[in-house]
């Protein structure tokens, strides 16, 4: 019987997925036949993946081997500047352009959202979507897929900020303040307060790794 052969597409997406989910951290080594066997698919896709990723800088060499790529603290600042400037972008162009089907939608995941407050993976699960939503609500293909590759490279911040003791409610509340400058279509009001939400998750990874060493991503 023939070995299943998964299109690179699909190795790629599902060993992102995993890098996202926190299943291979930061440091750790990635192995061809290993993936073959965790995702049943043969090698050559699992090797075309690979080197995919490692060309977005997503996995990067140790000797011979490939590794889940970390950022120092310099990338880690620039990818939150860039970060910044694109979301508070897309939120000031979904508060010219989002659809009021679409604002209901954003105003609805803040509020199931809360039930989520004391689980942290849930709730960065969630957060995930909720920026997602305001991408497509720019309604600009191009933005979009700039924020694909910020968000790509989030995936290399190995758990969440919304772990910070009182960080979850707060992030909520300013989601709730970035989605009612969008309904008003205030897009100055939009695209600040999402910047500032922006800059109040890396302030707290900086506070918590100042008190240990632990990656931690928002």
């Amino acid at each position: 019987m023939a070995e299943t052969r998964l299109p690179q597409a699909d190795a790629y997406t599902l060993i992102l997925a995993a890098i996202d989910e926190g299943i291979y951290k930061p440091g750790d080594r990635l192995v061809e036949s290993e993936l073959a066997e965790r995702f049943g698919v043969s090698r050559t896709p699992i090797r075309e993946a690979l080197q995919r990723l490692e060309t977005q800088s997503l996995l990067s060499r140790d000797g011979r081997s490939l590794i889940v790529a970390s950022l120092d603290h310099n990338q880690l600042a620039e990818l939150y500047v860039v970060r910044a400037e694109l979301e508070g972008l897309a939120a000031r162009l979904a508060a010219r352009h989002a659809t009021v089907e679409e604002v209901r939608v954003l105003r609805d995941m803040v509020a199931a959202d809360r039930r989520m407050v004391d689980d942290p993976a849930a709730l960065s699960r969630a957060n995930k979507r909720f920026h997602k939503q305001i991408h497509l609500g720019s309604h600009n293909r191009f933005l979009v897929q700039q924020l694909d590759l910020v968000h790509r490279s989030m995936a290399l911040l190995a758990t969440t900020s919304l772990a910070a003791e009182g960080r979850g409610g707060e992030a909520l509340d300013e989601h709730a303040a970035i989605v009612e400058a969008i309904a008003r279509g205030d897009g100055d009001e939009a695209a600040e307060a999402l910047k500032a939400h922006i800059s109040h998750a890396f302030e707290t990874r900086l506070k918590l790794e100042s008190g240990d060493r632990r990656r931690v991503g928002h």
